[in-house]
């Protein structure tokens, strides 16, 4: 890791389909081996498999504008940006090195990293589900961790239970 200069932020283009950014670094996550119409077709085709599910089942609370926004476009990709904001976890604990002890520190999480943190959380949750195809396996996460429910809900409240418990450290912040 350099210690001169920050790493440059790479610009990454929008989906070709709907034209937004943040499914675009979901689609880079969930590619494997560098196929990447591949990942294109599972996440599109797991979006259509939301926009079925969430026709049967009505939830309307899109209470932001970009959920809104994406509801004009998809009810798929407004169930998944739902998700994607209620996996987003707002503390983690991170080691710091005090006087030959190790502690968890509890940090606030950067809007950046929270976002990928999120995805990778439902990807790997997705993966270990156990439907058969890929396609299944993505929707079902999703809209578990729409409903607040599923391992990657697990998983961050899991991180904020680590940041609790470990507030009495919160000194050591830097």
């Amino acid at each position: 890791m350099s210690r001169r200069h920050r790493a440059e932020k790479r610009e990454i283009l929008p989906d070709p389909k709907f034209g937004d950014l943040v499914l675009s670094k979901f689609i880079n996550n969930v590619m494997v081996h560098g196929k990447k119409s591949v990942a294109e077709g599972i996440v599109y085709r797991a979006l259509e498999l939301l926009d079925k599910r969430a026709a049967n089942t009505n939830t309307d609370d899109e209470s932001d504008s970009e959920t809104a926004a994406a509801a004009a476009k998809s009810k798929g990709l407004a169930v998944f940006l739902r998700a994607l904001k209620k996996v987003k976890p707002r503390l983690e604990v991170r080691s710091r090195r005090v006087g030959g002890a190790t502690y968890q520190v509890p940090m606030e999480v950067r809007l950046e990293r929270g976002l990928a943190l999120a995805m990778r959380w439902i990807i790997d949750a997705a993966r270990k589900r156990g439907e058969k195809t890929m396609v299944d396996k993505l929707a079902g996460e999703i809209l578990d961790a729409a409903n607040d429910r599923g391992n990657a809900v697990k998983k961050r409240d899991d991180t904020h239970k680590m940041a609790e418990a470990n507030k009495a450290f919160a000194h050591y912040r830097w």
